[in-house]
């Protein structure tokens, strides 16, 4: 049942946007009747933060395969994967373009983000200590030198996103890490 109810959440949003999304709507979507979405969630912030994070959380997966750059082309292959997908970019217009005018929605954008990096920084703090990154190095600011390009491309200039793209950041990303411009405030 939740599994229905947290896909036919993602599902509306994509097809509603958030401030029109119901939990009636997406009862009926799930097949379920909207009391049993009440029972495991307060209101329609909750649904909608529990949706997008368990979304991203399994598109996304965290890699661990003994090197930094593979590590992190690993990392942002999987972000390109996940965002050009038809649901990925919905998903992305529908938050960033209602997140501008919901605060509610805006809050749950941050903490997805926060909690994407978060997830993300053993990737880097692994590499620190095999010694393939500076000491310094500042892990979300590595993870979000890396994200940056793949997202600018998806946001504002509408370009393709490919591997390439992916594999461009991950090596911009390394430069500037290695340059100490990545490093903890």
């Amino acid at each position: 049942m939740r599994a229905a109810v947290l896909e036919a959440t993602i599902t509306e949003l994509t097809k509603t946007g958030y401030a029109a999304l119901t939990v009636e709507g997406v009862a009926q979507r799930a097949g379920v009747h909207k009391t049993t979405i009440y029972r495991n969630w307060k209101d329609s912030d909750g649904l909608v933060a529990d949706a997008l994070a368990g979304h991203f959380a399994t598109d996304i997966p965290i890699p661990d395969t003994g090197a930094v750059e593979s590590d992190l082309r690993a990392l942002a292959r999987s972000l390109v994967a996940a965002m050009t997908t038809q649901a990925g970019r919905a998903l992305l217009t529908t938050v960033l373009s209602d997140a501008v005018r919901i605060p509610r929605l805006a809050e749950i954008k941050h903490a997805l983000f926060d909690d994407r990096f978060r997830r993300a920084e053993p990737v880097v703090t692994r590499a620190i200590e095999r010694g393939e990154l500076p000491a310094d190095t500042d892990p979300a600011e590595l993870l979000k030198a890396l994200a940056a390009p793949i997202y600018f491309r998806l946001v504002f200039t509408g370009e393709p996103v490919d591997e390439t793209t992916a594999d461009r950041a991950v090596r911009v990303a390394l430069a500037a890490a290695h340059a100490r411009v990545l490093t903890a405030m």
